[in-house]
């Protein structure tokens, strides 16, 4: 998918940047000039020939460690002076009702989908704060605009981050930095969707059930890319969006404007 944004020569870090949404977003960017540090626990051999191609540096880098945050953000500023743009995008999923979480799995969530993006605001606002502004977008879920039954803690950590979202948005409009977020599902072709569907005891019967939740992926008869995703990311990023902040765009088909539980 063409990006029709530019960011030629913009500074970007990405987290979770290794599949999905974060590294269609990484592409996107560094198709249009920016220059793309590109953080993940997996860096997956089949993005090396690309990543080199577009001159993306890939950085290992767990979100719930906060020295791994600072070391993939400094790497950028040591590099090229300044950070542009930030996507924290790095998450993962939980089905499970909340009688049957540890506090464990509780912790692996609330750290990777909420800690992991405070993090990021935190080191990468404090860099923003003295070059004179900068943009950040999160990578919420649909789920943080509607409660959803079969992920509660899921749900509850990308609540947070639409509020982590739209209260840094408030704090620093003065700054010239901006803080958007996207609110994304059902996406095809990520890791958390695929590790959903694989282990699914019928995994093409779940991947209908995701579709048909959502009305215009059940109209197209599939399910949103993650380059759609990307485009809206890249959209919130860019100059062009110089006057929006503190808002969740939803890409979700429809589906957030209120599904019922499964069987209901």
């Amino acid at each position: 998918m063409k990006n029709q944004y530019q960011f030629e020569d913009q500074v970007v870090v990405i987290t979770g940047a290794g599949n999905g949404i974060g590294r269609a977003t990484a592409i996107m960017m560094a198709e249009s000039g920016a220059h793309v540090f590109a953080g993940d626990l997996n860096h997956l051999p089949e993005n090396q020939k690309t990543f080199s191609q577009l001159g993306i540096t890939e950085v290992m880098c767990d979100v719930r460690q906060e020295a791994d945050i600072q070391t993939l953000i400094e790497q950028a500023i040591h590099q090229y002076g300044r950070i542009d743009v930030l996507v924290n995008n790095a998450g993962i999923g939980m089905v499970k009702p909340i009688h049957q979480v540890t506090e464990e799995e509780w912790d692996a969530c609330i750290d990777t989908n909420l800690k992991g993006t405070f993090l990021g605001c935190k080191h990468a606002i404090r860099y923003m704060l003295t070059t004179g502004g900068g943009s950040i977008v999160n990578t919420a879920s649909n789920a943080g605009l509607l409660p959803r039954a079969h992920d509660p803690v899921y749900s509850i950590s990308k609540h947070a981050v639409v509020a982590l979202t739209e209260s840094l948005g408030l704090c620093h409009g003065k700054d010239n930095i901006r803080i958007n977020c996207v609110c994304p599902g059902p996406v095809g072709e990520t890791g958390m969707m695929n590790a959903d569907i694989s282990s699914a005891a019928d995994p093409e019967g779940l991947t209908q059930s995701m579709i048909r939740a959502s009305p215009i992926a059940a109209a197209n008869k599939r399910m949103i890319s993650p380059g759609e995703v990307a485009s809206a990311i890249c959209y919130l990023a860019s100059k062009d969006a110089l006057m929006v902040t503190g808002t969740a765009i939803r890409i979700d088909g429809g589906k957030s404007l209120g599904v019922p539980p499964q069987g209901s």
